[in-house]
């Protein structure tokens, strides 16, 4: 059966995304191969339909010994065997059927046989005796003779020629693609052909460097932003990896962008549309997780010099073993079979036909195996004469202006070396998708599509402060829409990876407040300027003290200060916190972190710091000395810093007014006798501790206003706490009190007073002679009666008693005339049963219909 040259071709066909990997040597050598395929089926057509031999006996000498004559045949005379021959071999003319199949050379043997019997027979006596030598053989001997020396005489090159050839060509034709089809490499070029087809068509690759031309374009730079609600701003700011020239600013000792103009994007470049965008934003995870795949291995690029090296050694070995049987294929050959038995003859003389198309088949082979041979060794040498494994786009940065398109390596690289032989053009726009920079622009392109000027208006509330208030959470970036609410206060910026504040942020004049949660920020100068003279409050949460940004440290009109993080020396090589002596106007600084011991960069702050928070999150605080500089502080909280007893640091704040050191590991508070001498100490909170019993010496704090003992394990009051004139407020709450003492009637000016979730049984009388008391919280204790007196308490404003005993309320609550039903916390069937009378003053100014009690 013959093939078609369809049927033929497709043995070399490679999908047709791949030929951007096939380098100009592997394309040629897959032409010559398929020439070689051709030659090598022609070859087989030749040799199925005509290859053949055609033989001749030979004259034998005569044997000198034995004296006997060549070619005698002692049974028969001439004149018999003439007429045998005459009746054996009969003439062409007068048979034709019998000579038209047989070779030119036997029937030409034929005829003279022929002839040579009528002259024997007299039938032509003009012509002389012939001087040839009578055979003695017919047709199917001859034929039997062919067919014997076809495989005894013939070299074997000259039989498998054609079948060589094609299984030669066949096994360079496998070992050229074989890297296209081997799985653990198609998988990952067929993967990276899909992205780089992608990356290649995208539509953002062209605006991506249209952006930067845009950039670049002296036109553009003169012209500033500010007339659209969502322009296209891009920072100048450089990268922290150093890829970006930036200049600093010594005076301010931070790293700022050069000091340019911010170009104003045409509005056609920087619509993109939605699907597009989305593409995109797919193709640079796609290429950031091939390129984490791919860059581990070089398997890929040792594949291929493997083939490459098979494919030279097999050129080799196939030139030079041809080359040894090109002088072995001859028209003629002499032929020695073994059938003298059968014809008399032991010696032939025999032509192949096909022997002249064979050589020149060969040699049109060799010349082909020699082209491919040098396409192999250019091969080898282009692979080894450089490092393919290593791949730099260093002129794709210079020419695209995107200067952090990291280099790359491995398998990864060589697949780039192998584009490059088919075009530079598609490694020059894959190398926008490895860009930090280009993938920052497409997020903000897409994000101030997305978050409009109206979106984020609404989106704006009102705190409790009532300050206009905008909280984004989990965007790609920050909208430059937000610039043009020149209305908001308040500012929170959640989970944002880039953040840019540039100089339209002047725009925001009634700005105040910002929050900067895991967002690292960055700002050009501008834009510091503008938030170093009007930013009040900042909060900073970070992990590590590190992604605090530097400009935080220089925003001289700062009043407040956030710091929310890991600031642990044991995480870092000393406190990262950088001077803050240039934050002349802070006034509160929170630290919520886990400090060993007080930075001693917040010292620089003792003049002028009235405000100090420091939440520890159950890291013990060792070393608090640094405290005593600061003279000026007014109020002091340490949470959770396992303290074990009051700090005697504090002792030397003479200023202080508020002392809070809840959640901590106090058990004994003997040193409260020291806050004596802090004359101006008010609020005391020693909350959410271990203290089982209160001093007697507390009564020498003439100055306490509120004292928070909650969350304790306390058991009695002593009754010097109730000689404290001052005293306003009182929470004992949540302890295991089981008396309260009379004593508490001496607090004339108590206003507030919690003992809720204790064990009190019984209430003194004296208590209600408090009557300034608006909050008086006695819930979760055992009360069984509440005395008519409470109808003294003529201001309380909430009332908690639910969670005790009580059977009913007096009836004497109704003169309680600034009560009301959302300040009394009591069960149900209680309230209900209190008279219609009282129910309805208690009820009174609120329009809602009645109802059981809270």
């Amino acid at each position: 059966m013959m093939f078609t040259l369809t049927e033929v071709a497709s043995l070399n066909d490679i999908q047709p995304t791949y030929r951007i990997l096939k380098p100009w040597w592997d394309v040629f050598m897959d032409y010559l191969g398929l020439v070689m395929l051709m030659l090598a089926i022609f070859a087989m057509t030749m040799q199925i339909t005509k290859d053949q031999v055609a033989c001749l006996p030979c004259l034998e000498e005569p044997d000198e010994a034995s004296g006997a004559k060549p070619h005698s045949f002692p049974q028969q005379t001439t004149q018999e065997a003439a007429s045998s021959a005459a009746t054996r071999a009969p003439s062409a003319t007068t048979h034709p059927l019998v000579t038209k199949d047989l070779p030119d050379e036997i029937v030409h043997e034929i005829h003279v046989t022929h002839q040579q019997t009528n002259v024997v027979a007299g039938k032509y006596p003009n012509q002389p005796e012939p001087t040839g030598v009578r055979t003695n053989l017919d047709y199917q001997q001859y034929i039997f003779i062919n067919q014997i020396c076809y495989h005894v005489a013939l070299p074997w090159y000259s039989k498998y020629f054609p079948y060589l050839t094609l299984i030669h060509t066949i096994v360079l034709m496998v070992s050229s693609n074989f890297w296209f089809k081997y799985p653990k490499t198609s998988s990952k070029i067929e993967h990276f052909v899909s992205i780089l087809g992608r990356c290649f068509e995208s539509p953002w690759t062209t605006k991506a460097l249209s952006e930067t031309a845009c950039e670049d374009s002296e036109e553009n730079k003169q012209r500033f932003t500010g007339t659209s609600s969502a322009p296209k701003q891009v920072s100048l700011e450089g990268k922290e990896d150093g890829t970006n020239v930036n200049s600093t600013t010594p005076m301010l000792g931070v790293k700022f962008s050069a000091d340019k103009p911010i170009a104003e994007v045409p509005s056609s470049m920087t619509i993109l549309d939605k699907k597009d965008g989305e593409q995109a934003k797919a193709l640079f995870e796609k290429v950031r997780k091939f390129r984490a795949h791919i860059e581990d291995s070089d398997f890929i690029y040792k594949l291929y010099v493997a083939q490459t090296i098979v494919k030279t050694v097999k050129f080799i070995l196939i030139l030079s073993y041809t080359s040894t049987f090109l002088a072995k294929i001859n028209f003629k050959h002499d032929c020695e079979p073994d059938i003298k038995q059968l014809t008399g003859y032991s010696k032939f003389f025999c032509t192949h036909n096909m022997a002249f198309m064979l050589n020149k088949l060969l040699i049109s082979y060799m010349a082909l195996i020699l082209i491919y041979g040098m396409a192999c060794l250019y091969s080898l040498f282009w692979v080894f004469r450089r490092p393919l494994k290593e791949y730099s786009f260093e002129k794709v940065r210079e020419e695209s202006s995107f200067s952090d398109i990291p280099d790359v390596k491995n398998d990864f690289a060589f697949l780039l070396h192998m584009v490059d032989q088919y075009d530079q053009l598609y490694s020059k726009r894959f190398g926008v998708f490895l860009s930090e920079v280009s993938e920052n622009k497409l997020r903000e392109i897409s994000l101030n599509h997305e978050w409009t000027f109206e979106k984020l208006r609404q989106l704006v509330t009102r705190n409790a402060l009532d300050q206009q208030e905008l909280h984004l959470f989990m965007l790609s970036g920050l909208p430059n829409a937000v610039f043009d609410l020149t209305d908001l206060e308040v500012l929170k910026l959640e989970l944002i990876p880039e953040v840019r504040f540039s100089a339209k942020v002047s725009q925001m004049t009634s700005l105040q407040e910002l929050h900067l949660c895991h967002c690292p920020a960055k700002v050009e100068q501008t834009g510091f300027a503008f938030l170093r003279d009007h930013l009040r409050c900042l909060h900073v949460k970070f992990t590590d003290v590190a992604e605090i940004p530097t400009w935080v440290y220089l925003l001289r009109s700062l009043r407040e200060l956030n710091l929310i993080g890991n600031l642990s020396s044991e995480n870092n090589k000393m406190i990262g916190l950088e001077s803050m002596r240039d934050l002349k106007h802070l006034k509160t600084l929170c630290l919520k972190s886990n400090l060993t011991k007080m930075p001693t960069n917040i010292t620089e702050l003792s003049p002028h710091l009235i405000k100090l928070l420091v939440h520890n999150d159950g890291t013990k605080l060792m070393v608090l000395n640094s405290l005593k500089k600061m003279i000026n502080l007014i109020e002091l909280e340490l949470y959770t810093c396992e303290l074990e007893r009051i700090p005697h640091a504090i002792f030397s704040l003479t200023n202080l007014q508020e002392l809070d050191l809840k959640s901590n590991n106090i058990r004994t508070i003997e040193e409260i006798i020291s806050f004596q001498h802090l004359k101006r100490l008010t609020c005391l909170k020693l909350w959410h501790n271990k203290i089982i019993t209160i001093p007697s010496s507390i009564g020498q704090i003439k100055s306490l206003e509120s004292l928070h003992f909650s969350h304790n394990k306390l058991e009695s009051l002593p009754p010097a706490l109730f000689t404290l004139p001052k005293l306003r407020h009182l929470d004992v709450s949540h302890n295991s009190i089981t008396v309260l003492p009379p004593d508490v009637g001496l607090l004339h000016n108590l206003q507030h007073l919690a003992i809720n979730s204790n064990k009190l049984e019984v209430l003194p009388k004296p208590l209600f002679r408090c009557t300034k008391l608006k909050a008086l919280c006695l819930g979760n204790n055992a009360l069984t009666v509440l005395p008519e007196a409470v109808g003294q308490l003529v201001q309380i404003t909430q009332l908690e008693l639910r969670g005790n005993c009580l059977d009913r309320l007096p009836v004497q609550m109704g003169s309680c005339r600034m009560l009301r039903k959302n300040g009394l916390v009591v069960e149900d069937h209680l309230f209900d049963a209190l008279p219609v009378e009282v129910k309805e003053s208690i009820s009174q100014e609120t329009n809602a219909p009645f109802s059981s009690g809270l």
